[in-house]
């Protein structure tokens, strides 16, 4: 794994690298079945790597962990989730562009100040 990249999230780790965390943080939902979903990882890697320090970004798979992802309703991967100061700030349903993720990490920054 390189610098700034999407880390692995198990639902143990859940809440305290999400829930507790101050700040931004970022969750994939993904399944390694999912087409769509490795489409848009070399997108969510370069956005990652881009917004290290700014914001932190998990890949959750859903079949390996899937406490998290029913609490949070997940019907259809990708799903990405932005939290901000531990709650659920925005989630979109289906693959984002790396220019869609940096957009509303944009808008959630001005939200945040």
């Amino acid at each position: 794994m390189s610098p700034g990249a999407p880390v692995a999230l198990s639902d143990s780790q859940f809440d305290d690298q999400v829930l507790k965390a101050k700040g931004i943080v970022v969750v994939d939902f993904w399944a390694p079945w999912c087409g769509p979903c490795h489409q848009m990882a070399p997108g969510l890697e370069a956005f990652a790597q881009a917004n290290e320090g700014s914001a932190t970004v998990f890949k959750l798979d859903v079949d390996d962990n899937p406490k998290t992802a029913e609490k949070y309703e997940i019907r259809s991967v990708p799903t990405i989730i932005f939290f901000l100061n531990g709650e659920a700030a925005y989630i979109a349903r289906g693959a984002m562009s790396q220019a869609s993720l940096q957009k509303k990490l944009g808008e959630l920054f001005e939200k945040k100040t």
